[in-house]
C-alpha cells in the first residue's frame, strides 16, 4: 500500500513541477495520467473485483481518469468533454454508495449541508460562466453535491469515515478545477488542488473492498 502512497506523492509532485513552468507544461502528459493509471491500479488492487460496491466505484474511478487527460489541453471542447468525463464518475460514486446502502437520516442532514455550501458556489461562478457552459456547470453542482450527501449515508448506515473524506476531497478539489477555467488561473490555485484531488481518488480506492 505504501508503494501507492508513495508513488501518488512523487508523481503529484512531477505534476507540479511540470504546470509551473510553460516550457515543461507539456511533460503534464506524462506525469498526469500515470497518477491517474496509479488510483486506478490501487483500486484493483485493493479489490475492486469482489462486490457490486467495488466494481461501480472502479468504473467512476476509470471515469475520472478520463477526464484527467481530457483536462490537459487548454481549449473549450476538450474541458467540456472532461467536465462530462467527471460528472460521470460522479455519478458512479454516488450509485456505488446507493448500493452500498444508505442511512436516510445521514443522507438527508448531508445533502441540506451540501445545498448551503453548493448555493454559494454556484452564485460565486455564475458572473464567470459563459452561457453555452451554463447547463453543464448546473447539472455539476446537482450530481456533485448529490455524490457527497451519500457518500455521508452510506457512512451512516455502515461505517467507514474514509469514503465520505475521499469525496468530500473530490468535491474541494472541484472547486480548483473550476476557479483555474472560469475564474482566474494560478500556480498557487493548482498547487492544493491537484494533491486534494489525487490524494482523494487513492483514498476512494481503498474503500472498494468496504
Amino acid at each position: 500500500m505504501l508503494v501507492f502512497w508513495g508513488g501518488m506523492a512523487a508523481l503529484v509532485a512531477l505534476q507540479l513541477w511540470a504546470v509551473a513552468d510553460e516550457s515543461r507544461r507539456r511533460l503534464e502528459w506524462v506525469f498526469k495520467p500515470a497518477a491517474a493509471a496509479l488510483f486506478i491500479a490501487y483500486g484493483a488492487w485493493s479489490g475492486a473485483f469482489e462486490s457490486t460496491y467495488g466494481i461501480v466505484l472502479f468504473v467512476g474511478l476509470v471515469l475520472a481518469a478520463g477526464g484527467d487527460v481530457f483536462l490537459i489541453p487548454k481549449d473549450r471542447r476538450a474541458f467540456l468533454a472532461g467536465l462530462i468525463s467527471f460528472l460521470l464518475g460522479h455519478v458512479a460514486y454516488g450509485v456505488a454508495f446507493w448500493v452500498r446502502g444508505v442511512d436516510w437520516t445521514w443522507l438527508g442532514v448531508a445533502g441540506g449541508a451540501a445545498v448551503v455550501i453548493g448555493l454559494p458556489v454556484l452564485r460565486w461562478l455564475w458572473p464567470h460562466v459563459e452561457g453555452p457552459m451554463r447547463g453543464p456547470v448546473i447539472a455539476y453542482v446537482l450530481v456533485i453535491t448529490t455524490m457527497v450527501a451519500l457518500a455521508a449515508g452510506t457512512v451512516g448506515a455502515h461505517g467507514n469515515p474514509w469514503i465520505l473524506v475521499g469525496a468530500f476531497g473530490f468535491y474541494l478539489s472541484d472547486l480548483s478545477v473550476a476557479q483555474g477555467r472560469f475564474v482566474r488561473q494560478s500556480f498557487a490555485n493548482r498547487a492544493w488542488g491537484l494533491p486534494l484531488y489525487f490524494f482523494s481518488q487513492l483514498v476512494l480506492a481503498g474503500t472498494v473492498a468496504s
